[in-house]
């Protein structure tokens, strides 16, 4: 079967719907990390809406290995079809469908899907439910929590800026994508340029900024240290589309996808250095060997080579081993935006609802986490039978 169905690049869509399911099960292993706090003065400044007694170093190593790259992966395959999208669609129709696909979706999500997936953190922290209470607290004292939504109102936000400015700069954008297509034949230097464009949104800017902090207004939430991280990476994506995807720097004659196990062994690689690398620094800056902030630019140059690693395993697995249409991909595919958009609901509620179970925390994870996708799932194919829905999924 051709890997193009109805001008999709199938392996890409399986991995875009791959990392919805690795968010599912990265928010399913919150509340089980050993670094988990609950603060019930206001909950959403607790690292997870619900946070269990069961805790799993396993789960630190999976949260974490997740965090350092998957948002900028889904940005930049985010990125890869607004060009030719916009090629054939006049702008405003662009931006016409893009408030439909997104900005309508996440108008749901804030308003009516978050408020039920963080009705449990209300329960653990006020030990009851009072409806008027809990939305005065949310909206008073949580500030609007926009949950995982706040991808898709910084991704239209991308859009919309792009769609804007896409008219002068066409031009500009056709020349750097055949530069980068130029780059192909050559591997090491196609990977220095990579992670060189990487290092430079990212460290500079996390040297500066607190890594941990978001800020906006409202549901209008986006984490700050990372925004030129995820905004280049969706550029680079648009760049990318520049070309047909067969025929550009991740189609079948790009070398430097050749090589799936190197990807692998650099992808653990690079996030196994990462890790080992907190303990030696944290002793050298006690004993004065190194200072605090020459060990900090080490070790977020190590995050951003563990960054862009991930990434580049990510996409040469899914470019070798998931470019034919099968059953599962062809089932989750069409639902994986929607399973995104609604399956905080489920784990929250399936964290709350183990908490007072004796089991343990990798058990709990997994429990919540097939609940969850197998849940979203099936509300989103029933979802989708309605035509309004369907319209806008």
């Amino acid at each position: 079967m051709s890997t193009l169905v109805k001008n999709r690049v199938l392996w890409v869509d399986h991995l875009r719907s791959f990392i919805t399911i690795l968010v599912i099960a990265h928010h399913a292993s919150l509340a089980y990390t050993t670094f988990a706090h609950f603060e019930p003065a206001a909950y959403i400044s607790s690292t997870a809406p619900i946070v269990d007694a069961q805790r799993s170093k396993v789960l630190d190593i999976f949260e974490d290995f997740n965090d350092v790259f998957f948002m900028s992966l889904m940005f930049l395959i985010s990125g890869i079809f607004v060009t030719p999208s916009l090629l054939k669609k006049s702008q405003r129709k662009f931006l016409h469908d893009r408030w439909k696909r997104l900005m309508i979706p996440f108008i749901v999500g804030v308003t009516l899907l978050m408020p039920i997936a963080y009705i449990p953190s209300y329960i653990v922290a006020y030990g009851k439910f009072d409806p008027i209470h809990f939305i005065k607290d949310y909206v008073t004292v949580e500030g609007w929590p926009v949950g995982p939504p706040w991808f898709i109102w910084v991704l239209f936000a991308f859009n919309l800026v792009f769609a804007c400015i896409f008219p002068f700069i066409r031009t500009t954008w056709e020349k750097l994508g055949n530069r980068i297509v130029a780059l192909q034949g050559n591997t090491l230097l196609f990977l220095l340029v990579w992670f060189v464009f990487t290092w430079l949104l990212y460290v500079p800017m996390v040297m500066q900024i607190d890594a941990g902090k978001w800020v906006g207004i409202g549901p209008l939430m986006f984490q700050y240290s990372r925004i030129l991280l995820y905004a280049g990476y969706f550029l680079l994506g648009t760049i990318i589309g520049t070309k047909p995807l067969q025929e550009g720097i991740l189609g079948n004659h790009a070398t430097w996808l050749n090589k799936p196990i190197f990807y692998v062994i650099l992808g653990i690689g690079a996030y196994a250095f990462l890790k080992y690398s907190e303990g030696p620094l944290t002793r050298m800056m006690k004993d004065g060997t190194i200072t605090e902030t020459a060990a900090y630019w080490i070790y977020r140059s190590s995050w951003t080579l563990s960054c862009v690693a991930s990434c580049w395993m990510f996409i040469v697995l899914f470019k070798f081993f998931s470019a034919r249409e099968s059953l599962f991909w062809q089932k989750m595919s069409p639902n994986a935006f929607g399973m995104y958009l609604v399956h905080y609901i489920f784990n929250c509620w399936l964290q709350f609802s183990l908490m007072n179970i004796a089991l343990h925390a990798i058990i709990k994870w997994l429990i919540v986490f097939v609940g969850a996708t197998v849940l979203s799932y099936g509300l989103m194919v029933l979802a989708r039978k309605n035509k309004v829905i369907e319209n806008i999924m």
